[in-house]
């Protein structure tokens, strides 16, 4: 592993949708180190603040700032008020139009079949609706948000956590597929929307990677060593891995980098 990333120096505010763990938590740091405040939005129970409380420390020990909301990010007058706070903040620090990137790693769906025996154990229109707009929309209306009110101007980067399970089918993972396949496809279109305002939008496909919402995934012991089977590292992607991309394609020189799926997965997709 090089220290290339480390050496990558960004100025300006990141959002951080999902900030409290997983792909969220260590591009929070690792943005924070390349010299960037963190807005995080997360929701937490009382039993994990104590390691939200570890990141805001940390981030602030680099000397940056962080005011992170523990939120449901798919609540629509919740979005709007931590939008107003966000905006409010910038004002006064003569920073609105300088949210540089807004990372979306919301991981929060149904892992059910749709057809299940007995039918009533498949999923449901709720928890399909739901899933899609939480892992999927809800990134459309924070873009919104964010565009809408002059936080992000020229130069911004949108980022979106998808998976190969987007295209791919796994035993009770239809729903959260759906989610994926339609994140990549709004990000095609917030690319194309935002071009003329210089502002990119693109997928980040990363490796099976250890995370708390991949873990939830039935057999996810199985799937994983098949991941490091067809990996020409022999080994998962890391949470560090994924956040030092996301750092590299945060540079203002990745300006014509737009409406892709980018795989950092150390070339497992291409083997399997």
């Amino acid at each position: 592993m090089t220290d290339d990333a480390s050496r990558i120096t960004l100025r300006g505010w990141a959002l951080i949708l999902g900030a409290s763990s997983g792909f969220g938590e260590a591009t929070s740091l690792a943005l924070a180190r390349a010299g960037m405040n963190i807005f995080g939005v997360h929701l937490d129970r009382k039993g994990t603040l104590p390691n939200v409380e570890r990141i805001v420390g940390e981030i602030r020990a680099l000397g940056r700032e962080a005011h992170f909301f523990n939120i449901n990010a798919a609540d629509e007058e919740k979005r709007a008020e931590v939008a107003a706070a966000m905006e409010q903040v910038l004002k006064e620090r003569g920073d609105l139009g300088r949210l540089r990137v807004m990372l979306h790693s919301l991981a929060f769906g149904t892992l059910k079949l749709f057809i299940a025996d007995p039918m009533k154990e498949a999923v449901t229109k709720p928890q399909m609706d739901m899933t899609v707009d939480v892992m999927a929309h809800s990134l459309i209306y924070w873009a919104q948000e964010i565009v809408g009110r002059g936080l992000m101007a020229e130069g911004g980067r949108i980022f979106a956590m998808t998976s190969s399970g987007g295209a791919r089918v796994l035993p009770f993972y239809g729903p959260v597929s759906a989610a994926k396949a339609s994140l990549e496809s709004n990000i095609r279109q917030l690319a194309a929307e935002l071009a003329p305002r210089d502002i990119t939008a693109n997928s980040i496909r990363a490796g099976v990677t250890a995370t708390p919402a991949a873990k939830k995934i039935p057999n996810y012991e199985e799937f994983s060593r098949r991941a490091v089977e067809r990996n020409p590292h022999r080994r998962m992607t890391t949470t560090d891995d994924v956040a030092r991309a996301i750092v590299v394609l945060s540079h203002p020189d990745t300006y014509w980098i737009t409406g892709n799926v980018i795989g950092v997965d150390g070339g497992e997709e291409i083997t399997g």
